[in-house]
Formats: C-alpha cells, sequence, structure tokens
C-alpha cells in the first residue's frame, strides 16, 4: 500500500477505549461458548438448539446470522457503486420474507416434517441417495460462498482502526477472528450460537441506528441527494435504466435469491426455521423478520452512499477521492470502514466495532455449523454400515468446523476474482440454491416429482460454476478487448436465470420420462 493510502487509512477516531469495548464484548463470547458446552451433547441440541426457539427469540437471531459483516461490507460496496438504486434489492428482500412468513412457504412444510436439514427432507421425499447429492452440492456451494467473508470482516476491521499501515495486519486479523470464532463455536454449538446472535442483534441494532443518525446530521439530506445525483445520475436512482450496473436481467435475478432464496432455501435461515418451537412460531418469526431483512441491506446501502458523499462534497474526505475515484483506486470495500473511522466519536466508534465483530462471529458460526452438521448428517451418516453413535457426530462436526476454518483462511488470502462480493455470493452459492429451489418447490407441492427428476435438478446446479470469474476467464466467456477492457459474453444473472430455467425443465422432463414406481399400500380390514 502507498504512503497515500497508509495516511489517508491512518486517520480515524478508534482510540484506546474502543479497544477495551471490543475486548470485554469478544471475551463475553468466549464465556457464552465455555457456559453452554454441557448442554451441545447431542446433534439435537448441538444443531437444532433442542427445537426450542421461540419466536422472538428466532427474530433476533435471523436478524444477528443474516446481517453478518460480510453482508455490511457488500451491501456498502453496492451502495458506494450504485447509489439509491440498489435498494432495490431490499425492497425485494421485504416482500420475499414477508411472503415466504404469510404462507408459509417452504419452511411450513419443512418444520412439518421435523427435518434437521434440508437435504435429510430428500430422503423422505425421495431416496438416501438424493440426501447424499443434495448435501454434496450444498456443501460445495455453501463452502464456497463463505470463502470471502473472513477477508470482508478483516477488511473492515483494518479499515475502521487504522491498522493498514502495517503490511501483515490484514493476515493477522483474519487469524485471530478466526480462531476465535472457531474456539466458541465448536464448544456450544447451536446453544452458543443463538446466545452470541441474541446479543449482536441488540448491540448492532442501536449502533446501526446512531451511526447512520450521525452520518445523516454530517451530511445533510440535500448533499447526500445531490451529489449522488451530480456522481451518477439517473442511474444512481433508477436500478432499470442503462449504466446502473444492474437492469432489468439483474432485478429478476434478485427476485429469486434476495426474495425468495435468502428467506426460504438458504440453509442458514431454514435452520432456524427447523429450530422453532412450532409452524405457528415459523411463521412469526418470517413475518416479523422481514423488516430486519430489509434493514440490514437498506442501512449499509446507505452507509456507502454517504461515503461517497464525503469523499466528493466534504473537505475531511478530500483526501481519499483520488484514492478511491482517480484513475488507479484502491479496493472500494474499504470505503465505508474508513468512512465509519473519521466519522463516529471515540466510544461509540468502538460500540459499532463490536457489533460488526459479533455480525461477522453470528455468521461464520452459523456457516461453519451448518455446513459441518450437513456433512455429519446428510452425508457421513446415510452412506456408513454401521451404527453412528451421537458423540462421535459431534466429534466429526467438530474436527470439520476447524477444517473449514483452514479453508476459509486459505481461500480468502488467494481467490483473485475481481467481481463484486455480492456477485460471487449469488453466484458460488447458486450452485446449491438453483436447483435446491426447484427441488423443494415441486417436492413438497408436485406429487409427481420423481427420485430421476430430483436427481436431475440438482445437478444443473453446476452450470452457475460459468458465473466464477476464473471459470468464465478459462472457457472465453470473459476476454480482454484489444483497449484492455474485460467483456462478458454472459453476466452472472444471466447464467442464473438460464440455469433456474434448465432446472426446471430437467426435474420435470426427468419426473416423467422415469416417475417413482408406486408405493404398495398396507391392506386395512373392513
Amino acid at each position: 500500500m502507498n504512503e497515500a493510502a497508509q495516511e489517508a487509512f491512518s486517520k480515524t477516531n478508534f482510540g484506546a477505549i474502543d479497544t477495551v469495548i471490543v475486548v470485554v464484548y469478544l471475551l463475553v463470547s468466549l464465556v457464552i461458548g465455555l457456559l453452554v458446552k454441557r448442554y451441545a451433547g447431542s446433534m439435537e441440541n448441538y444443531i437444532g438448539a433442542g427445537r426450542k426457539v421461540g419466536p422472538w427469540l428466532g427474530v433476533a437471531t435471523m436478524t444477528g446470522t443474516e446481517l453478518g459483516l460480510v453482508t455490511v461490507m457488500y451491501s456498502a460496496q453496492k451502495g458506494f457503486t450504485g447509489g439509491f438504486a440498489a435498494f432495490h434489492m431490499a425492497l425485494i428482500a421485504f416482500v420475499g420474507t414477508l411472503f415466504v412468513g404469510l404462507t408459509g412457504l417452504i419452511v411450513g412444510p419443512l418444520r412439518r416434517m421435523e427435518v434437521l436439514t434440508i437435504p435429510e427432507f430428500y430422503e423422505k421425499r425421495f431416496s438416501k441417495n438424493v440426501r447424499v447429492l443434495g448435501a454434496v452440492m450444498l456443501v460445495l456451494a455453501g463452502i464456497l460462498n463463505m470463502g470471502l467473508f473472513l477477508k470482508m470482516g478483516s477488511m473492515f476491521i483494518v479499515g475502521v482502526t487504522g491498522l493498514s499501515s502495517e503490511g501483515s495486519a490484514l493476515m493477522w486479523v483474519m487469524t485471530g477472528l478466526l480462531l476465535l470464532v472457531l474456539a466458541y463455536t465448536t464448544l456450544g454449538g447451536m446453544i452458543s450460537v443463538i446466545l452470541t446472535d441474541y446479543i449482536q442483534f441488540v448491540v448492532l441494532a442501536f449502533g446501526l441506528l446512531v451511526a447512520t443518525f450521525i452520518a445523516i446530521s454530517s451530511l445533510g439530506w440535500t448533499t447526500i441527494f445531490e451529489t449522488v445525483e451530480q456522481q451518477l445520475g439517473a442511474p444512481g436512482f433508477d436500478p432499470t435504466v442503462e449504466g446502473s450496473g444492474f437492469g432489468w436481467t439483474y432485478v429478476f435475478w434478485m427476485l429469486i435469491t434476495a426474495g425468495l432464496v435468502g428467506s426460504a432455501v438458504w440453509p442458514t435461515a431454514v435452520s432456524r426455521a427447523l429450530a422453532m418451537e412450532s409452524e405457528k412460531a415459523v411463521r412469526t418469526q418470517y413475518s416479523w423478520s422481514s423488516v430486519s431483512f430489509a434493514i440490514r441491506f437498506l442501512i449499509p446501502y446507505f452507509w456507502g452512499i454517504c461515503a461517497l458523499v464525503y469523499m466528493v462534497a466534504t473537505p475531511q474526505g478530500a483526501d481519499l477521492r483520488e484514492l478511491f475515484l482517480g484513475e488507479k483506486p484502491i479496493n472500494n470495500l474499504y470505503a465505508m470502514p474508513i468512512f465509519l473511522g473519521r466519522l463516529l466519536p471515540v466510544g461509540l466508534l468502538g460500540l459499532v466495532t463490536a457489533g460488526m465483530i459479533a455480525a461477522f462471529m453470528s455468521t461464520h458460526d452459523s456457516y461453519f455449523l451448518t455446513w459441518s452438521s450437513v456433512i455429519t448428517q446428510d452425508i457421513v451418516a446415510p452412506l456408513r454400515k454401521s451404527p453412528f453413535p451421537t458423540e462421535s457426530r459431534v466429534r466429526l462436526t467438530r474436527i470439520l468446523i476447524i477444517a473449514m476454518g483452514g479453508y476459509v483462511l486459505y481461500w480468502s488470502m488467494f481467490y483473485t476474482g475481481r467481481e463484486d462480493i455480492w456477485d460471487y455470493m449469488a453466484v458460488s452459492g447458486g450452485i446449491y440454491f438453483t436447483g435446491s429451489l426447484v427441488v423443494l418447490l415441486l417436492g413438497l407441492y408436485w406429487k409427481k416429482t420423481s427420485t430421476v427428476g430430483a436427481w436431475l435438478g440438482l445437478l444443473a446446479g453446476l452450470f452457475m460454476l460459468l458465473g466464477l470469474q476464473p471459470i468464465q476467464e478459462a472457457v472465453g466467456l470473459r476476454y480482454r478487448t484489444q483497449e484492455g477492457e474485460w467483456t462478458e459474453v454472459l453476466t452472472s444473472p444471466q447464467i442464473g436465470l438460464f440455469t433456474v430455467g434448465v432446472a426446471i425443465v430437467l426435474t420435470i422432463v426427468g419426473s416423467f420420462a422415469c416417475p417413482d414406481k408406486p408405493q404398495p399400500q398396507e391392506e386395512t380390514s373392513a
């Protein structure tokens, strides 16, 4: 990092008091993990919290999980580059989650079936082999999806605290955060996850609202809107116009990803539904969570917009203009944390940073626990020919959590894709959810869906690999023009919509071509 960037990063209000606040919060999280370890002896308790989560705690823990630091980072990035046009994703998330809550779409039937994971439904509805395939697709997509979470969280901390002046700061922060998350997640399982999510919900909700109020007071509504119009024009307000970076194809893709998948198909959200005390509690949880699903996008988008306005319209941000908006800009993911580091006063900055670290932890613990439990419950257990004792299952799940931590650290350091983080997540997650959405909907609501159809539908998700930039470049779907600009033959939303269409066709055709044999009916006496 050059001298100008180092100097810009160092201008933060983060001080000793903020450090104390952050350290105290982290110690509390570790203590929680130690205290609840004795309650995590069974798989139902370890990954499902004993199915005793009420609706209001469910709302808090759902918000805590879905409002991760990576969410804040990629949303702020979209706000910084797309302006108010990015708000369409928040609206879609609100409507989609509310619809799931009011109708019980997908999550209601899954809770009635009392499954612990989505692949468990595949076995009950189709076969053991479908369960294993679904679990493999889920784990492949899920682990790829969270590959950059660690780096995003560390970039926030490095940017907000001014640690970037040290060349190795990012690596050390990533390692420290990872060890912390691994410690309390392996100890307490879902119980510690839910309790820390609740604490995060309280801390972060306060920090988000106060920080937003300060941003508005410092910049002013008029300045914010006028600067966005000056910098971005109409595309900064309308996602459908040319030049917005979105477009109608992107909006339709968001209807699937942010509208339905984020609430009703993505396992970290669904795992909360499956831990609820009843189906009624699930619907209540989702209906109220729809507000937080919108807010988790809106506020970070707004922070990204405010970071742009701060650089363009205020003298305090003048030194950042060339760094982020010049000919050779640095990574715009740093824009929001640097803005907050300069905007918020001592004490409040520490509280917000603690809340963000809590958000980082709550997302990582949920993802680690979800993917490791899927491997244990839905891949290893079904394939074993001998009994798989509960103690061995919990032990394997803990080992897998640690192994995934090593992968995340490696991937965060070496992945070189240039797509926006949100687009990377939608593509990598799509390997699972494009096929799973189709198989879940048809499997739950269409009796003729067959085992072969489910197989084909799930495998269709592999087409989403074409959306990852390194693969696009390898197969010629992305190339440099003579002017040196990158050009895409197919955008990731186009690949996503195509994959969903393929999954629908293959599932239906496979079900008609190879229907399941009717199950024999038990005779009943007259």
